[in-house]
């Protein structure tokens, strides 16, 4: 009886050590995101040029996504959104780029973090903007690289690492991509920029980043097979909004808001499938906590895709996700008195509804630099040649005011370069795409659901600020 009783003391001790050993059941979770990385350029979107071994193979080992967009083409409020989970609008002035993201606000880094998760990001997380309030990054704790995240995971526990870069980022080391080995001739030229020698040029060094920055993926997807981490976690690669080029970032076009997106989770992911079911990055945060077996806040307008993830279906999948709502707020400071230059959207498989809200004022900022437009050899190539027949249509693409309405027909023209907004055979489906779109504004809080505020303009600007224009007065001189 006396050695029965001592077996069981010795069992009853040994149980919370065998426990601790038994490794945790949930997902760790790497999340790779580029800086201004827009779709198609990827090879296995069918680029000719630009080479993205890393992507592609997450692709084949999960799932490919064909219709993901940023709520925002704005680094600030997208990144704001993923881990918010809610959109643009109803970060306050977290919807502004350079701003301030309040703590009030739930990210799903601190809600993994407080179940148990031990959560880090390198480079670049969250931002640009001030991080008061904030005990570091909302992203999570920065360390200097996943290898020396990943040496302090403890075993027991799962992770969540957020691997952010600034490729490709302006600005390029001139003519790198060309050096490199690439070809000008195999260049696809998208149908909004104008097909030069020079634009060629600039898109090979922009292919340049976006190879850099897949390389150091790569390397980091070797560094969690070393660790043993392969099977159970669920990788995301992907960009945070269009490339720096005229009528791309900053812009609510497909060039702006559509990006890549891959996604590999061996321990639950049938490989080699393609989901064209829409996406917006603000269903990253609820996909991330109901993956972990949490429930996401209500507060989050995003919706989990963690059902698109584990299904063993290609194509559309979700009937429900028809559609995707884009925005646009302050992006620079480049009008009088800070103003915004606010834009809502709604995207379908067949149409994109734009409305400019302010159709009175530059959509890139006031002509003297159009500084919404990252400064490059494209930029520079369409203002010096504005006034040439050949060019001049670029430039008003990019650069010259909009109309309160844009409507596009995706079918016969996926560019969207032609506005059908004001033709008589699109009157219904622009009523009903303007009625969705009243209705997700109204729904979510957006402020400009109730017209005009000054909200946006007057938020401060947490960047280095250019000297401010007063707006003109009646009479002043032109």
């Amino acid at each position: 009886m006396r050695r029965l009783l001592l077996i069981l003391l010795l069992v009853t001790l040994a149980a919370p050590a065998l426990a601790a050993d038994k490794p945790d059941p949930r997902p760790n979770i790497l999340f790779c995101i580029a800086d201004d990385w827009g779709w198609p350029n990827a090879g296995v979107y069918g680029d000719p040029v630009c080479k993205t071994p890393a992507f592609d193979g997450i692709a084949k080992n999960g799932v490919l996504f064909n219709n993901v967009f940023v709520p925002a083409p704005s680094c600030t409020p997208c990144r704001g959104g993923i881990l918010t989970g809610q959109a643009a609008h109803r970060l306050e002035e977290g919807g502004n780029l350079w701003s301030w993201l309040n703590p009030k606000f739930p990210v799903y880094t601190d809600i993994l973090e407080k179940a148990g998760y031990f959560v880090g990001q390198e480079r670049k997380g969250w931002g640009p903007g001030s991080t008061k309030g904030w005990k570091h990054n909302p992203a999570g704790k920065t360390f200097k690289n996943f290898e020396q995240f990943l040496a302090a995971v403890p075993k027991d526990k799962p992770f969540c690492f957020w691997a952010g870069t600034s490729d490709p980022h302006r600005g390029y080391a001139y003519g790198s991509g060309v050096k490199s080995g690439m070809d000008l001739d195999k260049v696809k030229v998208p149908g909004w920029l104008p097909d030069t020698k020079e634009i060629r040029n600039d898109l090979c060094d922009y292919y340049f980043e976006v190879q850099r920055f897949d390389r150091d993926i790569g390397q980091r997807l070797e560094q969690l097979k070393k660790a043993g981490r392969w099977e159970n976690t669920l990788v995301l690669m992907t960009g945070d909004h269009g490339m720096p080029f005229p009528r791309a970032k900053c812009n609510l076009y497909d060039s702006g808001t559509h990006v890549p997106l891959a996604a590999q989770w061996p321990a639950k992911i049938k490989p080699g499938r393609v989901v064209d079911d829409f996406i917006s990055f603000c269903d990253f945060a609820p996909t991330f906590l109901e993956a972990a077996g949490i429930k996401p806040p209500k507060d989050m307008t995003g919706r989990s895709f963690t059902n698109l993830l584990t299904s063993d279906k290609s194509g559309w999948i979700d009937p429900v996700r028809d559609k995707v709502f884009v925005e646009r707020e302050r992006h620079t400071v480049c009008r009088p008195n800070g103003q915004s230059y606010p834009v809502r959207g709604i995207r379908t498989k067949d149409f994109f509804y734009l409305r400019n809200l302010r159709p009175n004022l530059w959509p890139i900022g006031d002509p003297d630099v159009f500084r919404d437009c990252d400064g490059s050899p494209s930029k520079t190539e369409i203002l010096k040649r504005r006034a040439e027949p050949e060019i001049a249509p670029f430039f008003d693409l990019s650069f010259a005011k909009r109309p309160e309405e844009e409507l596009f027909d995706l079918k016969k023209d996926p560019d969207q370069i032609r506005n059908v907004a004001a033709e008589a055979k699109y009157a219904d489906v622009k009523k009903k795409l303007r009625a969705e779109l009243d209705k997700w504004m109204a729904e979510t809080a957006d402020p400009r659901a109730k017209g005009e505020t000054d909200f946006f303009d007057t938020a401060p600007y947490q960047g280095r600020r250019p000297p401010q224009k007063k707006p003109a007065k009646k009479g002043d001189k032109k």
